[in-house]
């Protein structure tokens, strides 16, 4: 299949998906859901991203929160340059081997993305494909040491 065959496939997929549950995808996709605190105790997940220095970060998120932009809302230096869209492996993570089970096995266009990511290893997972449950309260989340980046070298990107 040709490229351009592949992008209209991936379009007509966004567009059955928004149209069958536009308020999941809106969420999903976006990270309006992520801007939000939980309204319960019962809707929070703790979590941990070990940065490239070593650093431990815990976060607060809740059910349903995307990795990705939580990591953002948190002033965690995960990149997303496709905004979540599945087209680029910038927020690439490794995921501790005791919650890898735990996550969903990762779709084709997932698989993709990864095989582009540097220092893939058997534990990476893109963070905006990451979404959020109880049994991955105190999952941590290690960023690689690198990234392919989509901007000019050295250029630190800020969440939209």
């Amino acid at each position: 299949m040709n490229i351009i065959s592949r992008t209209i496939l991936h379009s007509l997929r966004t567009t059955n998906r928004l149209y069958k549950n536009p308020l999941i995808t809106a969420v999903r996709y976006h990270g309006e859901y992520e801007s939000k605190d939980p309204k319960s105790e019962d809707e929070v997940v703790n979590v941990v991203f070990i940065k490239r220095d070593g650093e431990r970060v815990p976060l607060r998120g809740k059910i349903g929160d995307n990795l990705l932009y939580l990591g953002h809302r948190y002033g965690v230096e995960i990149e997303g340059a496709c905004e979540a869209s599945l087209a680029c492996s910038t927020c690439h993570v490794y995921v501790k081997e005791e919650y890898l089970d735990k996550l969903p096995e990762p779709k084709e266009e997932e698989e993709d993305q990864l095989d582009l990511a540097p220092f893939l290893k058997s534990n990476s997972r893109l963070g905006c494909q990451v979404i959020l449950k109880k049994d991955l309260e105190g999952a941590e989340f290690i960023l690689p040491q690198a990234t392919r980046n989509y901007y000019v070298d050295g250029h630190k990107p800020t969440p939209h």
